[in-house]
């Protein structure tokens, strides 16, 4: 049986991203990101929740989102799910969680960093490919061609 671990998440950044660098040079950044969702009970009140995500960025990702991803912006990143484990020192019980290792991410809104929606719905994609350079956005799709019917069908035999 195939297995498919993908994640894809549009939130709000909960605090500024703080960029550290490993002893080999990498850099990495742990952001958290706040999902609403607002929904209407049977009797018509309407509520919201807000989940709260970690994501874990490595790379230039992480660089990028240390410089540009700041409290409040709205975001977008795809990426896996991987459990963390580790023993608490405290009380030597065994921990785990949940987090997002992300592999791409899109800063939505405006180009001053700011909260909220653009104007123009401007946004920049990043993923996490080694020797990829940052992407502004995905290239156009060809139209697929469709060829017309052939000339001697009469209109009667269109099955539209």
């Amino acid at each position: 049986m195939a297995n498919v671990n993908k994640v894809i998440l549009i939130g709000n950044v909960t605090r500024d991203p703080e960029v550290k660098f490993t002893s080999k040079g990498s850099a990495v950044t742990d952001i958290g990101l706040a999902i609403n969702r607002n929904y209407t009970l049977d009797n018509g009140e309407k509520r919201e929740e807000t989940t709260y995500v970690d994501v874990e960025l490595w790379g230039r990702l992480a660089e990028i989102a240390g410089e540009y991803a700041k409290k409040g912006r709205p975001i977008y990143i795809e990426g896996r799910l991987r459990m963390d484990t580790w023993e608490d020192k405290a009380s030597g019980q065994k921990r785990n969680r949940m987090k997002v290792v992300g592999e791409n991410l899109q800063l939505l809104g405006g180009r001053t960093g700011g909260p909220g929606p653009s104007s123009g719905g401007d946004h920049e994609s990043y993923d996490s490919a080694p020797a990829a350079a940052p992407r502004r956005s995905a290239p156009p799709q060809p139209q697929r061609q469709v060829a017309p019917p052939p000339s001697d069908m009469p209109d009667d035999d269109i099955p539209f």
